[in-house]
């Protein structure tokens, strides 16, 4: 079966990890600042906190920016529902704007209607690995006093205008190792801050508050934080995975020039299909290779052609289904749910995830591609 992703482990990061168990400290100890320091000078950027997922990674920012009661983020609904969860946890609420319809990216125009005196973020989502217009959201939230948050768990690689994601000075930049991501800790993310203030401020959070001596046993509990560290074994995974992080962006970036070539060849100028846009001034990490596909104008309804393919052993996968259409988000914000956001319904209705991953072969994109045409035209060429 061809999932839609899938973590690439190899006997290196087994030994590694190995290695990490024998050691004497198998949490709180030296593998985690050194993945830390590795993995901040790999993005370009001055510092970075690992914590025990993306998840904690996005709540550690809000908390860490003050972010709390009372006060309003401003993200997209195409995403993940912990962007938006990660600020109720702080107590805060949640505005939903639209986005672009060709990459489900926060569209900026969008945006600045929703700013109050109560907004103290915008939080953009760099979907499937494609940076979202950092250059607009980055002056719209300069120009209002805004925080700007980076949620990156799916863009660990990519660039914008040159530079790595996290290399910028967005206040913070959120990345996620889970095992389908860019590179894995088995579960953990990151924090990537601007000085060392706020980097302070977001290790102390993930450890219950606490702050001590450096070489003393006592402590003290200074404010509410949470249990998030990441585990030395973790780290000792996270480090070797980090060795290959270039060859596994190669190899995602590879596979998916092979998808579009074979989309252009097996769909000649159809143009109910379309690969992912490419942009002149960004380069995805391609964590996602998300086909536009207008389902009605092949006359078969997503859930058939994801049926379909999966009983021939091709997993795929839709991200996301819109905050707007969950329990939770409509119970918190029901008034923001309710709103007509054209730019989401054209994004949502269209998008298919097929499988992508660094060890993914060619030839099994080829037959991917091939299997959907099969799927959406009967098999007729």
């Amino acid at each position: 079966m061809l999932s839609y992703g899938r973590q690439t482990i190899d006997e290196a990061d087994i030994a590694a990890v190995v290695e990490a168990l024998r050691a004497p400290q198998l949490t709180c100890g030296p593998l985690v600042a050194r993945f830390e320091q590795a993995f901040a000078a790999w993005c370009g950027a001055p510092f970075a906190s690992v914590c025990s997922s993306g998840t904690s990674a996005l709540h550690l920012a809000y908390a860490a920016l003050g972010i709390g009661p009372g006060d309003e983020i401003i993200t997209t609904p195409i995403t993940f529902s912990a962007t938006a969860a990660a600020a109720y946890y702080v107590g805060a609420t949640v505005r939903i704007a639209d986005v672009d319809p060709r990459t489900g990216n926060l569209a900026p125009a969008s945006v600045a209607p929703l700013i109050t005196p109560r907004t103290r973020a915008i939080v953009a989502v760099h979907l499937g690995g494609l940076p979202a217009d950092m250059a607009e959201l980055r002056a719209l939230a300069r120009s209002r006093n805004l925080f700007l948050v980076e949620d990156a768990c799916h863009a660990l690689g990519a660039t914008y205008a040159g530079r790595r994601v996290g290399a910028d000075d967005s206040d913070a930049v959120v990345f996620s190792f889970h095992p389908v991501k860019h590179l894995t800790t088995g579960e953990g993310g990151a924090v990537i801050v601007r000085d060392a203030a706020a980097k302070k401020r977001v290790d102390r959070l993930r450890q219950h508050g606490i702050v001590r001596e450096p070489g003393a046993w006592a402590y003290e509990v200074q404010e509410l934080g949470w249990n998030y560290r990441l585990s030395d074994i973790a780290c000792a995974l996270g480090l070797a995975q980090l060795s290959k992080l270039d060859g596994f962006l190669a190899a995602r970036r590879a596979l998916a020039a092979h998808y579009r070539a074979e989309l252009a060849r097996v769909f000649p100028g159809d143009d109910r299909i379309s690969a992912p846009p490419e942009f002149a001034d960004r380069e995805s990490a391609y964590h996602l290779f998300a086909v536009a596909i207008d389902f009605a104008g092949f006359g078969v309804t997503r859930d058939r052609a994801m049926a379909e393919l999966g009983a021939a052993g091709i997993g795929t996968q839709v991200h996301y289904i819109p905050l707007l259409h969950h329990p939770l988000h409509i119970g918190r914000c029901p008034d923001e749910c309710a709103r007509p956001r054209p730019g989401t319904d054209h994004y949502f209705a269209r998008t298919l995830s097929l499988p992508l991953y660094p060890t993914l072969a060619p030839a099994d994109a080829t037959r991917v591609v091939e299997e959907l045409h099969r799927v959406l035209l009967g098999g007729s060429r």
